[in-house]
């Protein structure tokens, strides 16, 4: 049911399905997710993961943006001053000369989208996946819905994720809640550098460093008398005390 569904989306806006897509919509009929966490016996919702239904995968046109005579479109307020460059391909367009299909809301923070980089008749080999913020500003996010699934699950869906891969990042707010379920992703800068530096370097001659005691030799007390040194002892000081004896009773 939800292939035959694509399929007509499909051939209203001649575009072929990108295979992982197309595989995507034959097992479910879209993704949700949520998760919540437990502040103070306050159970607050968090993170959200989402990829359109069928249904809702609805196309980003040209139509007019509000229900108004003469109200500018989405192409009228496009700004063509960023294109693309040698690290960022070229950003969408919403003329004809792109093809844009909603994938995630993302809870009113922008617009997770399919897009078509051909115009119609437009190609599976010519997808990619793009961020458009609340500033309608384009940010690259993969060149596949797979590599973009994989970092739906692997950013947890937590608040804003997607403004990770922006110039100006996420919120402090959210920069919260990334510092407590993921503290290395939400700086994407820094997934950059070295991996060596996230290893923490360990010197088991230090750690495993045994604590020599230094043994203070005893001190010996004086030497006892043997059992004949007892003996003599004891007749000389009877001797003494009975001298002493009879000289007194003298």
């Amino acid at each position: 049911m939800c292939y035959v569904k694509w399929r007509k989306i499909i051939q209203k806006n001649d575009c072929v399905m990108p295979e992982d897509v197309k595989n995507f919509y034959l097992m479910t009929n879209g993704f949700h997710m949520t998760w919540s966490v437990k502040l103070d016996d306050n159970i607050i919702p968090l993170g959200s993961m989402t990829i359109n239904s069928i249904s809702k995968l609805t196309q980003l046109n040209q139509s007019s943006m509000y229900s108004l005579p003469n109200a500018p479109t989405l192409a009228d307020l496009e700004d063509d001053i960023h294109e693309g460059s040698e690290d960022q391909p070229e950003k969408p367009h919403f003329d004809s000369r792109n093809v844009i299909f909603e994938l995630d809301s993302c809870n009113g923070n922008g617009k997770v989208c399919l897009v078509y980089k051909t115009g119609k008749p437009a190609s599976a080999q010519d997808t990619e996946i793009w961020f458009l913020d609340r500033a309608l500003y384009w940010h690259f996010l993969t060149d596949t819905f797979t590599a973009y699934y994989r970092l739906l699950i692997t950013h947890l869906g937590l608040p804003q994720w997607q403004y990770a891969f922006t110039s100006y990042g996420i919120s402090p707010q959210a920069k919260q809640w990334f510092n407590m379920y993921k503290p290395i992703t939400y700086n994407t800068n820094l997934l950059t550098e070295e991996t060596d530096c996230f290893v923490n370097k360990l010197d088991p001659s230090k750690v495993f460093k045994s604590k020599n005691k230094i043994i203070t030799p005893k001190k010996k007390g004086p030497v006892q008398p043997t059992g004949g040194q007892k003996g003599a002892s004891g007749s000389s000081t009877s001797k003494s005390s009975s001298g002493s004896g009879n000289s007194i009773r003298k």
